[in-house]
């Protein structure tokens, strides 16, 4: 049985707020005043769990959405013995639910430059930003590549922009795309992309 909001912890709560404001209105116009309201605490409560708007961002980002950053942490520890192609489609799929969810969420700060910056130099303070999956997964190809199992002029920070790039320009069209579903599952879709990608940096 759900446990009734108002006896959630207050953190909690303002994750929930958040995560729901940051889905129907948008990071543009979601501030902290707002999900404060909607948490049913004041912003100086608000203040005493999290430092700021971005830190709560990161943390919807970190707990709500599909987990890629973890994924890809994960297997830049340790890939596994399930092979190159598995542990790609993973990520592929991880990443195409990640944009599709993150997407329409940041979309509006790209109409306001100041609050644009303001954002991602807050992100960027916390160790967090769009660069940060791409560096994870060039990590990972990079020991792939250094074991042997991909090709020794294998490129890993450009195979990472080809694979992740194409997820999010997935989630971008066919989120312009009002009413227009994609033309493949996802789970086609990241085998279709792998494989492709593959052809370039298997020995």
């Amino acid at each position: 049985m759900p446990t009734p909001k108002s006896t959630r912890p207050t953190r909690e709560r303002i994750i929930d707020a958040a995560e729901h404001l940051l889905r129907t209105i948008g990071l543009a116009r979601t501030t902290t005043k707002e999900i404060a309201r909607e948490a049913g605490c004041s912003e100086a409560a608000l203040y005493k769990h999290y430092r700021s708007k971005e830190e709560i961002y990161v943390r919807v980002l970190k707990d709500r959405l599909p987990r890629l950053n973890p994924l890809l942490e994960e297997l830049s520890k340790d890939p596994g013995d399930l092979g190159v192609e598995h542990n790609l489609t993973r990520v592929a799929e991880h990443a195409v639910r990640f944009y599709e969810q993150s997407l329409p969420i940041t979309a509006s700060l790209f109409a306001e430059p100041t609050l644009k910056k303001r954002h991602f130099e807050g992100v960027r303070e916390l160790g967090q930003g769009p660069h940060v999956p791409l560096e994870a997964l060039a990590r990972y190809l990079r020991a792939e590549r250094d074991r042997g199992a991909l090709r020794p002029d294998a490129d890993p920070a450009s195979a990472a922009t080809l694979l992740l790039g194409a997820c999010s320009q997935r989630a971008f069209v066919y989120d312009a795309s009002e009413g227009m579903p994609p033309p493949q599952p996802v789970e086609e879709f990241a085998t279709d992309l792998v494989r492709t990608l593959l052809r370039g940096l298997l020995p």
